[in-house]
């Protein structure tokens, strides 16, 4: 794709920032500095491998780096055609089958080709070695007094997968009795799969031309499905795991492919657009699901590279580029960023109207920054919403009890307080920065930082001079708790402050409680 080679031109001879990472951008809109955060280094690693991206595009380099990788694997595979981990250690299936999943999907794409020889070796060899693993015993199992095969592994149900894109390969007499016994098992098993797994068994069907179980399937994928106007069409159970079958890019990346060979285009532009706002909040740490979402987003369904018209921006009636006209397009993303100060502002600023011209899906963010007393703020909320709460722990003969702080309940001095703030988030962040500022006439309880794990969630706790930070790398989907405690150590009225939370990755996804005023007594 051209396109892809000509942007990556441009920002090479113009430093774009769009080689920084998301975490180093706006820096002006965020409510920490990056380096004040633990995730410095993450940034500097995102930012040196959008470098490295443009290196890719060096046609000679590419050809010449093509065969080193082949000889590399060549020099990797060991005698009976399999692939280890790493070079020294013994077969590995899993291994072996992702490999082969990749040479497949270069086929299927019309990347490479038969006309290269150590390619078409190092393939033929490695189907040998997976045939061979696939023909073996059936595992077996006693239910009550009757020996009977288990149910299907994950790592069966990928191997067949795999086999699909060689559906061209004949054959033996025993692969054929092992996979009719598998489509056998599939056809019972597959409603109680994951939604990964369900996929594979359904373009495995498809690639083996078993188009009426194929459908069965996609069918009740769309029925199990959620759609929304701004995340598109993704399922709710396709959720972050352990194991290598529970990633939701790959997994969402998987069901594009299967929805695209099926041709059911209106629901891939959909689930494509699920993919481009989890990019916009999460940072796409492997190899593997990045691979895959590329392979998804620039090869299935509508070209998104080349879009038909553009967003209009109107602010109080007026095009945006005629109110700002030396205003210019990022080269690629067409990503732009213009700010007016407080002597430029009007109220018909307020009025905004977006219209979407073009195919391709687009989003921005509308900032208002401005000083006002801390009692005085109101609250706001978008996709991340929060909520704190005030309460008096104390004593009695029943245990320990929990007053919520109002005109009734007023703290004393030496009281301890606990605050507890609640936290919503509609969809998957990471590198999310929640700040509770503290009441002057308090002292914190808790004063090292360190890691904590509360319902699920792992967090790093940091005590400042006004505020408590906790600094989240993951925050899937959902309410969470925060807890911490403080001590009153002056009688008087004091303003607490705010509780605000900001994704660090997309700052436009933000929230703030309202500012009130906290009164102790002596």
């Amino acid at each position: 794709m051209p396109v892809i080679q000509q942007v990556f031109e441009r920002w090479k001879q113009t430093d774009f920032k769009e080689l920084l990472s998301n975490l180093e951008k706006n820096q002006e809109l965020k409510s920490v500095l990056i380096e004040e955060t633990p995730w410095l280094r993450d940034a500097e690693n995102e930012s040196e491998q959008k470098k490295r991206i443009a290196l890719l595009f060096d046609l000679n380099k590419m050809g010449n780096e093509l065969q080193i990788n082949l000889d590399k694997l060549k020099q990797m595979q060991l005698a009976d055609g399999s692939f280890p981990w790493f070079a020294g250690l013994r077969a590995d299936r899993y291994i072996t089958q992702y490999i082969l999943a990749g040479i497949g999907q270069l086929y299927a794409a019309k990347a490479v080709d038969n006309s290269n020889p150590t390619l078409k070796t190092l393939t033929d060899r490695a189907l040998n070695y997976f045939d061979q693993e696939l023909i073996k015993p059936e595992h077996t199992v006693f239910i009550g007094k009757k020996l009977v095969s288990e149910e299907l592994s994950s790592i069966e149900i990928h191997g067949w997968y795999v086999r699909s894109y060689f559906a061209q390969k004949p054959m033996n007499n025993a692969l054929k009795l092992t996979w009719k016994k598998y489509q056998q098992k599939a056809n019972a098993e597959w409603m109680q799969r994951s939604v990964y797994e369900k996929g594979l068994i359904a373009l495995t069907f498809l690639h083996f031309k078993q188009v009426k179980e194929a459908q069965q399937i996609i069918n009740s994928l769309i029925e199990t499905s959620q759609q929304s106007e701004e995340l598109g069409m993704y399922w709710p159970k396709n959720q972050l795991g352990y194991f290598w079958y529970q990633n939701p890019v790959e997994t969402q990346s998987l069901l594009i492919e299967l929805f695209a060979e099926a041709g059911k285009t209106k629901e891939v532009e959909e689930m494509k657009i699920w993919l481009l706002r989890n990019k916009q909040t999460n940072n796409w740490k492997t190899t593997k699901a990045t691979a895959q979402a590329c392979y998804a987003l620039l090869l299935r369904g509508e070209n998104w590279l080349q879009p038909q018209g553009k967003t209009m921006l109107l602010l109080g009636g007026k095009n945006l580029y005629d109110l700002k006209p030396d205003l210019k397009q990022d080269a690629g993303t067409g990503y732009l960023k213009t700010t007016w100060q407080q002597e430029q502002i009007k109220p018909e600023l307020g009025k905004v109207e977006i219209k979407n011209q073009s195919n391709v899906i687009s989003w921005g963010a509308l900032y208002w920054q401005y000083l006002e007393r801390l009692d005085k703020i109101s609250g706001a909320k978008n996709s991340i919403s929060l909520e704190r709460k005030y309460f008096i722990r104390s004593k009695n003969n029943s245990g320990e009890m929990l007053v919520a702080v109002d005109q009734n309940h007023q703290p004393k001095v030496g009281d301890l307080l606990k605050i507890v703030v609640y936290l919503k988030a509609d969809r998957n962040f990471e590198y999310v920065h929640l700040k509770d500022m503290r009441p002057a006439g308090t002292e914190p309880v808790d004063v090292l930082s360190t890691y904590k794990y509360q319902d699920g969630l792992y967090y790093y706790q940091v005590t400042k001079d006004v505020a408590t930070n906790f600094f989240i790398s993951y925050l899937p989907k959902g309410n969470y708790v925060f807890e911490y405690d403080l001590r009153v150590a002056q009688p008087g009225s004091f303003s607490t402050g705010i509780t605000s939370v900001q994704s660090m990755y997309a700052p436009e996804f933000g929230a703030h409680s309202e500012g009130k005023r906290l009164t102790t007594g002596k």
